[in-house]
Parts: C-alpha cells; structure tokens; sequence
C-alpha cells in the first residue's frame, strides 16, 4: 500500500499550494474536499467539478492547509467534507448535499433532501457503506482503503 501523503503545512508549502488555498478561500460557494490518494474519490470528485458551479471548489485534501479549515488528517481521510464560506463543516452525505444546495437549480432540490428526514437516514448509512468498501468499487486503487 502507497505511503499516504502529509497534509501541507504553512512551512512546507509551496508558491502553487498557497495559490491553490487561496482560491478556495476566494470561493464565495465553499470547498468539498475528497481523498486525492484514492481514484474511486478522485473520480467522484472529477463528476462533481462538472456538474457544481464555479463559486463551489473542489480539492484533495493534500492540497489544502486543513489546520486552516479546522479539520484533521484522520476526518478528511475517512469521508468528504465540505466546508463553507462561514467555516461550517459538513460530512459525508451531507457534504454532498450542502455542496449540490449550492449548485445549479436542479441539483438544489436533491441536496436539501440528502440532508433532512427521511432521506438523510437512509443517505447517512449508504454513504458509510460507499466510504467503507470504496476499495472495491471502480476506480479505485489499494489507496482507497481505510
């Protein structure tokens, strides 16, 4: 199994990664952060680019200063967050949902369901199911192992 990489650091991070977490900070829509180690993430994350406005960036998290956006290793390595521009973190199926809330008009609808009753009590455990045997699904690599 490939050696995960270390999140940046203020000391450690070049003139390129400090241009990159600038422009999430300049994103009026937030950040929905994957796991840029794991090609089934990296895939999804390729989708979701296409389909979420521009004001909405999508990034790994070994790109992104996360003590700046109040997460840990261990949380972004488990499932997707999305952070928004007043710092609020979602996980999981709800940062799905808050991301696709943000997107363009039909996706809104779908977004709000994933996060409330009834739909998020079946989109919570399916997310868990999904985050857990990514490994297995297509596209991955023995890095999408938790």
């Amino acid at each position: 199994m490939p050696a995960r990489r270390k999140p940046t650091t203020a000391a450690s991070r070049t003139a390129a990664e400090a241009d990159v977490l600038n422009h999430h900070r300049r994103a009026s829509g937030g950040v929905l952060i994957f796991d840029g180690d794991c090609g089934f993430c990296t895939a999804s994350a390729n989708r979701a680019r296409g389909i979420l406005p521009g004001t909405v960036s999508v990034a790994p998290w070994q790109s992104l200063d996360l003590d700046q956006l109040g997460l840990t290793v261990a949380q972004v390595s488990s499932a997707a967050y999305f952070v928004d521009e007043s710092g609020a973190q979602f996980r999981g199926h709800a940062a799905v949902g808050r991301a696709l809330e943000i997107g363009t008009r039909p996706l809104r609808p779908i977004g709000w369901l994933l996060r409330r009753p009834p739909v998020a009590w079946l989109a919570a455990p399916l997310y868990g199911l999904i985050s857990k045997y990514r490994y297995r699904l297509p596209g991955s690599t023995d890095s999408c192992r938790l």
